[in-house]
């Protein structure tokens, strides 16, 4: 099954360069070239695209809006965040928007394409150690009480005990196979848990996840 992508990038250039990376790599098609965050929105519902790789600063819509209004139009399709910096705030902000993931600008040239096969399959395109240092810089600005104890919250009586374990493992960074080696379990078993999991709390990603867990104190 061929993948469809769109690409939203304010600089000709920068999309002519993805473009020619994704075109040469088999299964992978550019159905459409999006200049700003507001084209990127439009073309997404007139194409539904796969995957929409995303730069994050573009003029007037940015990325991280673009994202949100993609996320709350209810499609299928998954954003790959593009940025310069694997720190960079406003990829942070595109992740808890509902971006799937994302990649540096300066990636080496198969990345990419890998990072839209994982995405598209629905998978996170963040690395067990890049989530940790999102997850160690967000705490920082993170007001005292946001610190203190868990917050009750109605969504978390939908997991079972195991769920709840799982979501636990997967804020602290760690990765399927390591979860289910520290539960002992199956990594599959641990794949299903984590996809009841985004199922039951609505969210879109593990990322998503992960971000939850650390909002409302389950995890510090």
């Amino acid at each position: 099954m061929t993948i469809r992508v769109l690409l939203a990038d304010d600089q000709p250039l920068i999309r002519a360069g993805m473009r020619m990376i994704v075109e040469e790599t088999d299964g992978i098609d550019v159905v459409g070239e999006a200049q700003d965050g507001a084209q990127a929105v439009r073309l997404t519902a007139e194409l539904s695209p796969d995957v929409v790789v995303m730069d994050v600063r573009m003029p007037g819509v940015d990325g991280i809006e673009a994202t949100r209004r993609i996320v709350a139009a209810g499609g299928s399709a998954r954003i790959l965040v593009v940025t310069t910096f694997d720190l960079d705030e406003y990829a942070f902000a595109a992740l808890r928007a509902g971006a799937s993931g994302f990649i540096l600008k300066d990636a080496p040239v198969d990345e990419l394409a890998r990072a839209i096969r994982h995405v598209a399959s629905g998978d996170a395109v963040v690395s067990p150690r890049i989530t940790r240092r999102l997850l160690d810089v967000y705490a920082a600005h993170l007001p005292a009480d946001d610190r203190g104890d868990p917050v009750p919250t109605p969504a978390l009586d939908l997991l079972t005990p195991r769920e709840r374990e799982v979501l636990v493992e997967l804020a602290g960074g760690l990765s399927n196979a390591e979860i289910a080696e520290r539960l002992v379990v199956s990594e599959a078993t641990v794949k299903t848990h984590v996809g009841s999991i985004l199922a039951k709390l609505g969210l879109r990603s593990r990322v998503q996840a992960v971000i939850f867990a650390f909002e409302i104190g389950l995890v510090r």
